[in-house]
């Protein structure tokens, strides 16, 4: 098949579930969240209008992870019109990539200009404990691979996209105002993704810590990159579930989605404040919208952070 041919398929097969999911519901998202491990039940304190099985939506992957539930929800939050995945896609489950992108890249023609992606991780940083909440500035992607790979889908974006201030930074002020109103810290830091399923070994996690990480999970980033890819703007947020360092402490599956579970009333918070934000910046044109610190950044600089988050 030539690259055209693909591009052609892959829309269509993209145009046809954005249009399943508007005749069931014609409401127009403007934020999108991806809800990870644990965090499912977030989505249940919205005012739901449709909540659609991933299977009842075609082309749509099956999510098989535990805690996830494997269906769209949309409705609003904070008066915002809104979509949740409850369940997220994972290269362990045995999806491809462009799997894991599919369900984003929907989001997207949805009309949603704002992406959440929200994640159980390990620490890596000996200053945080399980509870904490992370605003992520910069990721790094050990997965191998991009969800861009293969010809690109030019109606979507560009060959070669940007990622050097693939998180937003306004979105990232109004989370952190939002968790200090809450009477919480947001910490801000860097997320590793890596395959999975398994979790990582004592070296895997000193070596991810020398690199700059301090957090590791197995999603997140490939969201991110397909968002940026089309122009969304990106909030990433992560709690904390486990701590890999200094001495690796044993995780299930079942101890991860239990600390993320506790974690979810200050989230509520957090989406709240940015919703309203999101919801306003994406209703002005392009021209006027207002900058996002940290846009501008140099290839290879990093944002300052707070002291002691270094």
């Amino acid at each position: 098949m030539t690259a055209a041919g693909f591009a052609e398929r892959e829309m269509a097969r993209l145009r046809e579930a954005a249009a399943a999911v508007r005749r069931r519901c014609p409401l127009e998202p403007r934020v999108a969240v991806v809800l990870g491990t644990g965090l499912g039940a977030a989505a249940d304190a919205w005012d739901a209008e449709c909540e659609l099985p991933y299977e009842e939506i075609p082309h749509f992957p099956r999510s098989t992870a535990p805690s996830h539930r494997g269906r769209l929800v949309l409705g609003t939050f904070a008066g915002v019109p809104a979509a949740a995945m409850q369940g997220r896609l994972h290269l362990y489950e045995g999806h491809s990539l462009a799997q894991v992108a599919f369900p984003v890249r929907v989001l997207g023609l949805l009309g949603a200009g704002t992406l959440v992606a929200t994640a159980a991780a390990g620490c890596l940083h000996d200053r945080w404990s399980p509870g904490d909440w992370v605003a992520l500035d910069d990721h790094i992607n050990l997965q191998g691979a991009s969800p861009l790979t293969g010809p690109n889908l030019d109606e979507l974006g560009p060959r070669f996209p940007d990622m050097t201030a693939c998180y937003d930074a306004r979105l990232r002020e109004r989370a952190a105002a939002a968790a200090e109103a809450a009477g919480e810290r947001l910490r801000r830091g860097v997320y590793a993704a890596v395959r999975g399923p398994q979790l990582e070994s004592a070296a895997e996690n000193r070596m991810l810590r020398a690199a700059g990480a301090d957090l590791v999970g197995m999603s997140t980033v490939p969201e991110t990159i397909t968002a940026r890819h089309m122009g969304m703007r990106v909030l990433g947020l992560s709690v904390v579930t486990n701590t890999c360092l200094p001495v690796p402490e044993p995780a299930t599956a079942e101890s991860v989605a239990a600390a993320a579970r506790a974690a979810q009333p200050v989230l509520l918070r957090i989406l709240s404040a940015v919703f309203a934000d999101a919801a306003a910046a994406d209703a002005l044109p392009p021209a006027a919208r207002p900058p996002s610190p940290g846009e501008a950044a140099l290839p290879g600089e990093r944002p300052e952070r707070d002291a002691g988050e270094t």
